[in-house]
């Protein structure tokens, strides 16, 4: 029995990384062994990537939580927190297009699942630390890049195994149940840092809006410019950086003054109580501690942030020894510079387009929801927890790139395309011309959430049409056909940092997002007109 035993390790341990010969095509080939050795690895890669996009997107759902543990961090540099990943994980997905062919679907995938654990790791001592500097947390942002640049060897690897008739099937399947991933981000967290697994617990302080209005109509004038007096003058000017500009403005020309302490007691009540509960949340507790003992408005409970990064070790761990000891690697090898041909081609970049659309706009509404809740409807009374919303999108849009990977196959990808640009459009424009995106007040919030959960509705179906439509248009080399979906996906991948940065860049400047979703508007406008001109339209160039 023993030896059996050895034999069978050995035979694991020495077995060959490359297929010895795969064609899908053939209806015999696949019947008797294609079919076993392709749903055996899309399985395992599927489940590896719900691990990578969900390590991708942790630092969008601990950010929002950093200031109330006591972090310093400015509105831009928690939103520099949530665009980093992309950026990271758009060069990253530049070079995993084209290391598959070199490596195989077995090094890489084993790699990539392990070298995740470098985040998790330091993402979670860190956070336990509330002397970390900014510039460690930047660092640390750069490494869950890893979990998102590894998409661009999985979906290549996908395409590769699976006959063109199922391509859709399949490569939504491992998109959308990879999507999860963000969801899974996003919903565990709020669970998972209630359960110490490893470190102290800190206490994490959030400020009520409307019972700090309560503190200032209830204390008096000399207290409340007593304890601000007493504040070190840099933090003075920050609090008073809360405040719109026309309205010091205005204050400094009735008093005449341009103290601060003299300003800032002479704010309207709801205007000072306003410029408190957007200061740093322990900042906060000071003062109002100090004004009112005895106040409501000051929130606290234990928490273990570095939960939401150190639960993912184990699955790491286990998975990354699953796909080294299971999955094999398609015989299809080519140097980087023989891949370079996909260039040359126009419809690369028009692909890139669509793809842009469809999953930068997932992955960018994904990586800002959290912080456009926070910023754009945090100050209003009874403001929601943003984490209680953001699973919500992620969750649609992968639910619906998984369903439509089926309906691609059976109508085509194009039609699903355009469908997704003109609802992308519409949502963008309902959210400027209904002042979503510019609130006064809570009452604006659920056609808010709604339009942005409709919105990530839409790009679920265009992800799943974009990965129908690139292997039809490039059918007629399957190795370039893996490349586009590695390309565009490196590009799409983009979408976090552009929309956390330019929405954090809008809202610190007038405090709206107006801009930006016209941006959106016009761009969704013309990638809808690419891709019906060139894939959709009757008698186009590359009906897909």
């Amino acid at each position: 029995m023993s030896i059996k035993i050895n034999i069978k390790i050995n035979n694991t341990l020495n077995m060959k990384t490359w297929l010895d010969k795969w064609e899908p095509e053939d209806e015999a080939y696949w019947s008797s062994k294609g079919s076993k050795i392709a749903w055996k690895t899309l399985t395992i890669t599927t489940l590896t990537l719900i691990l990578s996009f969900a390590s991708w997107f942790m630092m969008s759902v601990i950010a929002v939580k950093l200031p109330g543990l006591g972090f310093n961090f400015s509105k831009d540099q928690l939103f520099w927190l949530t665009a980093i990943p992309g950026l990271a994980a758009g060069f990253l997905r530049i070079i995993h297009t084209f290391i598959l062919p070199i490596f195989g679907t077995r090094h890489v995938v084993s790699f990539a699942t392990a070298i995740k654990l470098i985040p998790v790791i330091g993402i979670g001592f860190a956070v336990m630390n509330l002397n970390t500097p900014f510039w460690v947390f930047a660092v640390l942002a750069v490494t869950t890049g890893f979990g998102g640049g590894d998409f661009s060897s999985y979906m290549p690897s996908t395409s590769l195994f699976f006959p063109k008739r199922l391509k859709g099937t399949a490569l939504g399947i491992q998109a959308g149940i990879g999507n999860f991933g963000v969801s899974v981000a996003q919903f565990i967290t709020p669970l998972i840092i209630s359960v110490g697994i490893y470190g102290a617990a800190s206490t994490f302080t959030s400020i009520d809006p409307k019972e700090t209005i309560s503190v200032f109509q209830n204390s008096s004038l000399e207290k409340q410019k007593e304890v601000f007096a007493a504040l070190d003058p840099e933090v003075q000017t920050k609090i008073l950086s809360n405040v719109k500009k026309n309205v010091i403005d205005s204050v400094s020309a009735a008093v005449q003054s341009e103290n601060k302490v003299i300003l800032f007691s002479s704010l309207p009540i709801k205007t000072k109580a306003k410029a408190i509960a957007n200061a740093n949340p322990k900042l906060a507790e000071k003062i109002l501690n100090a004004i009112s003992p005895e106040n409501a408005a000051v929130k606290n409970k234990e928490i273990y942030l570095q939960s939401a990064a150190f639960w993912y070790i184990p699955f790491l761990v286990l998975l990354s020894i699953i796909s080294w000891f299971y999955l094999r690697s398609i015989p299809m090898k080519a140097s980087i510079k023989e891949q370079l041909d996909i260039f040359s081609n126009k419809h690369t970049w028009y692909c890139t387009i669509t793809y842009v659309m469809t999953f930068g706009t997932f992955a960018g509404l994904s990586a800002a929801f959290p912080l456009m809740i926070k910023f754009l409807y945090g100050d209003f009374p009874n403001a929601p927890d943003p984490l209680v919303y953001a699973f919500y999108g992620p969750l649609i849009g992968s639910s619906s790139r998984i369903i439509f990977g089926f309906v691609a196959d059976k109508v085509g990808g194009a039609v699903l395309t355009t469908i997704t640009g003109l609802g992308i459009l519409a949502g963008a424009v309902i959210l400027v011309t209904e002042g979503l995106v510019a609130p006064t007040s809570m009452d604006q919030f659920p056609l808010f959430v709604t339009v942005i959960l409709g919105m990530f509705f839409f790009t679920g179906i265009g992800n799943a049409g974009t990965f129908r439509q690139y292997p039809i248009i490039f059918s007629h080399n399957p190795r370039q056909a893996a490349g586009v979906i590695g390309w565009t996906a490196a590009i799409a991948a983009f979408g976090p940092f552009i929309f956390s940065k330019l929405i954090g860049n809008n809202i610190s400047a007038n405090g709206t997002v107006n801009q930006f979703f016209i941006g959106v508007a016009v761009f969704a406008l013309a990638a809808t007109a690419v891709n019906w001109w060139f894939y959709n339209r009757k008698g186009c160039e590359k009906p897909s």
